[in-house]
């Protein structure tokens, strides 16, 4: 069973890649290998937009493993140890993570928007910390972003945002940011009460 601490680590400016590409809605990360460590769906990243000071947050919704002619080689054989080992550790092609805009932070103050410009190529993303995702969620204005995000599993982002921020919050104070989480669906979809008690159901079991 995954723990609510193993969702979220501690530490600080953990590099996740480089912006391949961008848009005003999202971007797509490339990282050598996929560690452990390495945020995963529905985990909080950071770009940071230098000389323009402006930080722009994200969320993890899709991880893409490019195939490559030597890896299509060794599927057909059954390659030595070492040798998966060097494909993992010293892959050609890129690992990509998709990851959809949710805010930023400019002059200090943090709001969920489009970015007023996306990260440029070769930019370097960054894991949030615990601080940086409870100060990201002290709000939930983000919901509607990910509600009308055309290209991404919407109800399992969400639910996967929820479960980390919740991680990042002190025991004592998950079940009441889970509930608070639950108000704000039943106000964004109260005109779609199937999909509603389906989120609600699944936010309720991950409060207990």
């Amino acid at each position: 069973m995954v723990k609510m601490e193993d969702l979220v680590g501690g530490t600080a400016n953990l590099r996740v890649g480089r912006v391949l590409r961008a848009s005003a809605r999202g971007f797509v990360v490339g990282c050598k290998v996929m560690q452990p460590d390495i945020p995963a769906f529905g985990s909080f990243v950071r770009a940071d937009l230098q000389p323009a000071g402006i930080s722009v947050y994200g969320l993890i919704y899709d991880v893409v493993l490019r195939d490559d002619p030597m890896a299509r080689r060794f599927v057909i054989a059954e390659p030595p140890e070492e040798v998966i080992r060097d494909q993992r550790e010293n892959r050609g092609m890129p690992i990509e993570v998709g990851v959809l805009a949710v805010g930023c932070r400019m002059e200090g103050r943090i709001v969920h928007c489009i970015p007023p410009q996306p990260p440029v190529t070769m930019d370097t993303l960054y894991r949030c910390t615990p601080e940086e995702i409870v100060e990201f969620t002290q709000r939930l204005d983000y919901f509607r972003l990910v509600l009308d995000a055309p290209y991404v599993p919407v109800d399992e982002l969400l639910l996967a945002s929820l479960r980390v921020a919740a991680a990042a919050r002190p025991p004592q104070e998950r079940r009441p940011f889970l509930i608070e989480a639950g108000r704000e669906l039943t106000r964004l979809l109260g005109n779609d009460l199937l999909r509603l008690d389906g989120l609600l159901r699944r936010l309720s079991a991950m409060a207990r």
